[in-house]
């Protein structure tokens, strides 16, 4: 079992292969795992409580369901932007937006969120929903780390994310093990949510541990802190 700190599976494909799978997933994602997946990222959303006028970031767009709720939310005074690898994601969020005429308040980026070109203290608040999972365990502090970054002193995020649990679940390990058997399919393994965000300097403001299948999902909100310069 290929792992690291604390059993957290890495991930096996490039970022060439994922961004290649997402591609293909692009136009048919809604219909087999958009639906589920909404339901939270929708509770996800309420919690990080997001204001008009506010400037968001979400970190693995997808479809764009969400950031076309953080574009109505923000108003006409308000900036979204998105970073995604996929393009065929990008092109299915630009039509979903300009379906909606909300395209002039968000800007769209096909990006590595490892490295992300936004400038410092820029943002009110970061939302990553079923992404921070998709990470090899190196890459998930560093995005976190530039959330840290680019985020104002108070700033936000919201992560929703597949959980490791405290003890032995059964369910959990053979979705570690068909994770394993069939990367390019199961993409996503459980990591340590709260202590990812905390190690990346970020005050828990709530947490809650939800159930899909049977597997756990935390949806924790943190905060950076005034004193965390960058």
């Amino acid at each position: 079992m290929t792992s690291d700190i604390d059993g957290v599976l890495r991930v096996k494909r490039t970022k060439a292969q994922a961004k290649e799978s997402y591609d293909k997933m692009s136009r048919f994602y809604d219909y087999f795992a958009g639906g589920f997946e909404q339901k939270y990222s929708n509770l996800a959303l309420k919690r990080l409580a997001i204001l008009e006028g506010e400037t968001v970031l979400e970190i693995g767009f997808g479809t764009g369901r969400c950031l076309k709720q953080l574009a109505e939310t923000v108003g006409k005074t308000g900036r979204v932007y998105g970073i995604d690898i996929s393009s065929g994601m990008l092109a299915v969020s630009r039509r979903r937006l300009a379906k909606a005429g909300l395209g002039d308040r968000v800007e769209l980026s096909c990006d590595d969120a490892t490295k992300m070109l936004y400038a410092d203290n820029l943002f009110d608040a970061v939302f990553a929903s079923f992404v921070l999972e998709l990470f090899d365990v190196p890459e998930i502090s560093q995005v976190l780390g530039e959330a840290k970054r680019i985020l104002k002193p108070r700033g936000r995020i919201g992560a929703v994310s597949m959980a490791k649990a405290e003890k032995s679940m059964p369910l959990l390990k053979l979705y570690e093990w068909l994770h394993q058997q069939f990367p390019q399919y199961i993409d996503c393994r459980p990591i340590y949510v709260e202590q990812s965000l905390r190690e990346a300097g970020f005050a828990i403001e709530s947490q809650e541990r939800i159930s899909i299948w049977g597997l756990p999902v935390d949806i924790i909100i943190g905060v950076k802190p005034i004193s965390s310069g960058r």
